[in-house]
């Protein structure tokens, strides 16, 4: 065996260490966000643990079934932007069962963009300014929270800011996951303190929930989590993954992403799709020398996942006896790049300027009608704003 290698024959070293690197970005950048979302839906401290369990476990198998499959790097994730979504919505707006139908049908209209090709062709006619500026006002709240958190809880706020800026100073690609690894310490700081370790969780386990159906759920939950997931997540995953030479197989991967989202929603988890950022660890350079071998890293990273959701009740529960407020900061801070990328696809065209604004400010205003959130009325104003005064503008 050569100096290369693992002891697993035919894993390369670089591989395995792309493999953890993606899936420890993955996984602390972002796992604040998932459970502040699903703790926003209505789900129970329980319920959101199971969750973070069952969507890290589907991450895991997604990335080294299609990986293993395609021989190409398919490295999967949750919806971080569609957690975002549910951190949005109006405490109350639902039950988490009701949340949860939801999901279901969002897995089912993911499956349906690889059946039906019309569908896909749908989705991409929907204009990019008004997904990214409801994207993007869903996420001004929550990146609100690092700062506001300053006056709450301001030793812990300053302390996640100052390791995030110097992170981005030197580190930037992992300036993320050492902000959300300080807000981890300094939650394990204060529970020692109060003397709470007794009530931290380590055994894993999975909370069944009965869904229930709701049309304003699909409206608020369903559409909006489809389209963000698949403007944010999906798309732009296939487009990293052609940036390094590699064909995504579309059918494939939205029947094995949309399938997993529909059950791992029976056990709480709202969603996973194709990554976008984290895909370049294992699809670049850093997954191998030889383009042809990168799957290796993608499915490492899948076996990293699987082993990560071994320690999904132990994060969960260390989140729930944090000081108030500490992990949606950290969360906040995350979701800054993709607030900033948003903003920017929003208001990059002048003609949907003012669309893409009040779809914005709607969907940050987080307005609801006759029991539909804002996201949803998010993307009604801005079409109709294009349709009646953009387009009259453009005329003149």
């Amino acid at each position: 065996m050569g100096s290369n290698n693992l002891s697993v024959p035919g894993l390369p070293r670089e591989a395995v260490l792309a493999g953890f690197v993606t899936t420890m970005v993955g996984f602390t950048a972002s796992f604040a966000v998932v459970l502040t979302g699903l703790l926003q839906a209505g789900a129970s401290a329980a319920q959101a643990s199971s969750g973070l369990l069952v969507l890290t476990f589907l991450v895991g198998l997604a990335s080294l079934a299609l990986s293993i499959r395609h021989r190409v790097p398919m490295t999967i994730a949750w919806s971080t932007p569609g957690a975002a979504l549910l951190a949005s919505l109006a405490p109350g707006s639902f039950t988490f069962p009701q949340a949860v139908g939801a999901f279901i049908v969002s897995g089912v209209l993911i499956m349906l963009t690889g059946l039906v090709p019309a569908l896909h062709r749908l989705l991409s006619a929907i204009p990019v300014p008004i997904a990214q500026g409801m994207l993007a006002g869903v996420l001004i709240p929550l990146c609100l929270k690092p700062f506001t958190a300053l006056g709450s809880i301001p030793v812990p706020a300053v302390l996640i800011l100052l390791v995030f800026l110097i992170g981005l100073r030197f580190l930037p690609r992992y300036a993320v996951a050492l902000s959300m690894l300080s807000a981890v310490a300094y939650g394990l700081y204060s529970i020692a303190n109060s003397h709470s370790f007794s009530q931290l969780e380590f055994l894993p386990t999975l909370e069944f929930v009965t869904p229930e159906f709701s049309w304003q759920a699909v409206a608020s939950i369903s559409l909006p989590l489809f389209i963000v997931t698949m403007a944010s997540q999906n798309i732009p995953g296939v487009a990293v993954m052609s940036s390094f030479g590699f064909t995504t197989p579309w059918r494939s991967s939205m029947l094995t992403t949309g399938f997993g989202s529909a059950a791992g929603a029976l056990f709480g988890g709202h969603a996973i799709n194709l990554a976008a950022i984290s895909a370049a660890l294992s699809a670049g350079p850093a997954g191998g020398k030889d383009p042809n071998a990168r799957w290796k890293a993608a499915a490492s990273s899948g076996v990293f996942y699987l082993i990560f959701a071994l320690g999904s009740a132990l994060v969960a529960s260390l989140a729930t006896l944090s000081p108030a407020g500490l992990f949606e900061a950290a969360a906040g801070l995350a979701l800054l790049a993709t607030l900033s990328n948003a903003m920017l696809g929003a208001m990059k065209e002048p003609r949907w300027q003012l669309s893409a604004l009040a779809t914005m400010l709607v969907a940050a205003a987080n307005v609801t009608l006759f029991g539909i959130g804002g996201a949803f009325w998010a993307l009604v104003i801005g079409l109709l704003t294009h349709i009646i005064a953009e387009r009259v503008i453009a005329r003149r």
